[in-house]
């Protein structure tokens, strides 16, 4: 296994997931430190995964093989998987069976989900797509505001943040209704996005990482 571009947590975490630049997505057991199985294996890197529960109606697919005591909490959701070769693929965390094939523009380096039924995922030429897992033959909108690869994506209250390799990071709240910059292009890389309540961090190529406190959008 090459080296491992992303981790997800399941459900409480007693299991992880890993993806890697050999092109699979694993399932690991953190009490006994052990793989419980590759959920995928896509020939080509996963640049970053997310975990979410599948919106009821949409088909999962059966396992072909009774699942390990040692999975918890596996069952109705769904694996994301950012992949290099400009693929962004569902896949069925339990029952490892591939559940949409979404092709986009260029690699894709993140994605998340806004809901149960919506995800995000961001590309290395700066558009972010927003699709419904019921429905991934064209996206419901792809926004794009500069050419900078999307690093980051991360849900917030009835939006998202993402951040760019040009050093840009924004908010988007309320179909793009209002945004809000908290850093403009011209700087370093912002690798990662995290918050916690009304703050905001970001860890950037220059080694620092900073700290926005928010009032009410």
């Amino acid at each position: 296994m090459l080296c491992i571009l992303d981790t997800a947590i399941v459900d409480r975490g007693r299991n992880v997931l890993s993806c890697s630049r050999d092109g699979t997505a694993r399932l690991w057991d953190c009490g006994k430190s052990a793989c419980l199985g590759v959920i995928a294996d896509c020939g080509s890197p996963v640049n970053g995964i997310a975990v979410g529960t599948a919106e009821s109606s949409l088909n999962l697919g059966t396992p072909e093989t009774a699942p390990s005591e040692r999975e918890i909490g596996t069952e109705g959701k769904i694996l994301l998987l950012a992949r290099e070769d400009k693929k962004l693929q569902g896949v069925g965390l339990q029952s490892r069976q591939p559940v949409f094939l979404f092709v986009g523009s260029d690699a894709f380096n993140c994605c998340t989900f806004l809901s149960s039924t919506y995800i995000l995922a961001g590309t290395q030429d700066g558009n972010i797509y927003q699709l419904d897992v019921r429905n991934t033959n064209a996206p419901i909108q792809v926004i794009h505001r500069s050419g900078a690869p999307v690093l980051s994506l991360l849900p917030y209250r009835d939006g998202f943040i993402a951040s760019q390799g040009d050093g840009t990071c924004f908010i988007i709240q309320q179909d793009l209704d209002y945004v809000l910059d908290l850093t403009e292009a011209d700087c370093d890389p912002v690798y990662k996005v995290a918050s916690w309540e009304k703050q905001i961090y970001t860890c950037c190529r220059d080694g620092i990482v900073r700290r926005y406190q928010l009032s009410d959008l």
